[in-house]
């Protein structure tokens, strides 16, 4: 499927795994950008900021010509939820989630560097969970799962089971909207 080279901009091994099960060839350079939101910015504006910016800082550092960030976050009631800082931090989120409607937002941004060009898109899932016990979120937070994930859970893992629905993309809650990025590389003549 190559035509060019392509590559992502993360260290996830979720957005790794589902880029290659679309086929597409890739080469993987993390890019280590500050995650803070710029205060009053809206959730999708800022996971669309942190998504160029990693592809823009990783193509000025290394070679290829498709250069694909993305940064994914969880919303609950306003509050813009990424990984969790600690244990604690886990808990509290997970609490907030629990029995309630949150949204899932990736941001992901092409750049091409050859001519210079920059995609950037946000695709917005909406999670709701099923209500909580303490001792569910205890046992969850124990197994570590949660502490590299936006809103403290993945989907793909230990915490299927709490997701009551969801509507829109699957594969943007775990981490990358693959329909929509892999359309979006062949429109722009990567693949």
């Amino acid at each position: 499927m190559e035509k060019g080279r392509i590559v992502l901009a993360s260290a996830s091994p979720r957005r790794l795994e589902l880029l290659a099960s679309a086929g597409v060839e890739f080469d993987v350079c993390a890019s280590d950008i500050p995650e803070e939101p710029i205060p009053g910015e809206a959730p999708a504006d800022f996971a669309t900021r942190l998504a160029r910016d990693k592809a823009v800082a990783t193509a000025a550092r290394t070679e290829g010509r498709w250069f694909v960030g993305a940064d994914t976050i969880v919303v609950c009631a306003g509050e813009i939820m990424g990984k969790p800082v600690d244990e604690a931090d886990a808990v509290r989120m997970l609490r907030k989630l629990s029995g309630v409607s949150h949204e899932v937002i990736t941001g992901y941004a092409v750049y091409d560097r050859e001519r210079d060009g920059l995609l950037c898109k946000a695709v917005v899932t909406k999670v709701v969970f099923k209500p909580l016990r303490d001792e569910e979120i205890s046992a969850y937070v124990a197994t570590g799962c949660p502490m590299d994930k936006a809103g403290a859970y993945a989907i793909q893992g230990g915490a299927a089971y709490m997701v009551e629905r969801i509507d829109g993309s699957y594969t943007n809650v775990v981490g990358l909207p693959l329909c929509e990025v892999v359309e979006d590389l062949r429109r722009i003549g990567a693949l």
